[in-house]
Formats: structure tokens, C-alpha cells, sequence
């Protein structure tokens, strides 16, 4: 799992950009106002989450880790992809979409090219409640806040493929069992209770 990329602006295209980490250069996805803080010969330090598909491995960078955040909370809704999520954070700065998320606010979602209004709809019903957590924390249904470790390991089991909020829930399964358990030992029985990814 990548997290961050530091080093070198390379390049830079309308939807991505390239950073020359030690040699390798890591194409790296990211929102207009992302890119258009970031100037070719500078250095730069993005936060990434990386997703893995069966054909391809993609790098989404944020300079902003509420942004992140949001990226990998709004693909929890059924029908929102990374590149819907990545549209709803060109639109809408982190704090515009936890306000309109928060207060019910629809209409402001259908502002994002790709969100109609049952879309914006599913949104606001799923996630209203959620964006009350503090960044860096998901909550499950009936369980508890999962942060700190147990977020980096149920990011990591996305990144293998499991869904966020079956991600979330083994993850905190395993808390509530041992919550002194360390990264390794929580992905080892994270991965069990989980079985082979469909």
C-alpha cells in the first residue's frame, strides 16, 4: 500500500500528475485545485491512496488528508466509483461537502457532473451520520469508531479488494476482541474473519 509519494514534479496534466520518487516516476491522479497547487520542478509530499483492480494499479493524491478521507468514505455508496468520488471533490472543497452532506443538502451534490438526484439522495441518506466523525475515523453500524491502526488496516483491506464497510466491520470485530492488538496481528485476523475477496 503507497500512502504518500514525496519528491519531484516532473509533470503535470490536466487529471494527473508525475512524481519522481528515487528514480520512479508515479503517475498520480488528482482533482484541478490539487494541480493547480503544484508547479513542475518543485518538490511536493501527496497523500495517496492506491487502488488495485485486476488490470491496473492507480494512485489518487491528495495534499489534503480530510480530502483522503472523503475520497475513500464517499466510494461506500453503492454506484460511486473513484472517479465520481474524485468529481465530487473537484466541486466541492472538503469542508462544503461534510456541510452538505451533513445538512441533508442534495442539491449541492447535484451540482457534480455524474450525481443526479437519486444519487445525491443515496449520499446524504448514507453518509450524514458519518461525516459527524472525526477525519481519519469510519464508524460501523452498532460498532465501534475505528481509527488510528485499525484505520490504516481497513484501508489496507481495501486495498486489497474488500469492500470499505466489510472492511470496517472486521476490523472492528478484531478490536472489540483484542483492542491492544498491533497492525500485523490486526490485518493476520482482519484477513481470517474475512475469507477470500469475491
Amino acid at each position: 500500500m503507497i500512502a504518500s509519494v514525496s519528491g519531484e514534479i516532473i509533470h503535470i496534466a490536466l487529471d494527473h500528475a508525475v512524481v519522481e520518487c528515487a528514480g520512479v516516476g508515479y503517475r498520480v491522479l488528482a482533482t484541478p485545485p490539487t494541480l493547480g497547487t503544484l508547479r513542475r520542478g518543485e518538490q511536493v509530499r501527496l497523500l495517496t491512496t492506491m487502488m488495485v483492480r485486476e488490470d491496473s494499479m492507480t494512485l489518487y493524491g491528495f495534499t489534503d488528508p480530510d480530502a483522503r478521507d472523503l475520497f475513500s468514505l464517499l466510494q461506500t455508496v453503492t454506484g460511486v466509483g473513484p472517479r465520481l468520488a474524485m468529481a465530487t471533490l473537484a466541486v466541492l472543497e472538503p469542508d462544503s461537502l461534510r456541510r452538505a452532506l451533513a445538512d441533508s443538502d442534495a442539491k449541492a451534490l447535484t451540482a457534480v457532473p455524474g450525481i443526479g438526484k437519486r444519487v445525491a439522495e443515496r449520499l446524504v441518506v448514507e453518509l450524514r451520520d458519518k461525516v459527524a466523525a472525526a477525519p481519519g475515523e469510519t464508524t460501523t453500524p452498532g460498532g465501534p469508531a475505528v481509527g488510528g491502526v485499525g484505520a490504516q488496516v481497513a484501508e489496507a483491506l481495501v486495498g486489497l479488494g474488500f469492500t470499505e464497510s466489510a472492511a470496517d466491520k472486521a476490523v472492528a470485530a478484531v478490536l472489540a476482541e483484542n483492542a491492544d492488538a498491533d497492525s500485523s496481528t490486526l490485518l493476520r485476523a482482519a484477513l481470517t474473519s474475512l475469507g477470500p475477496r469475491r
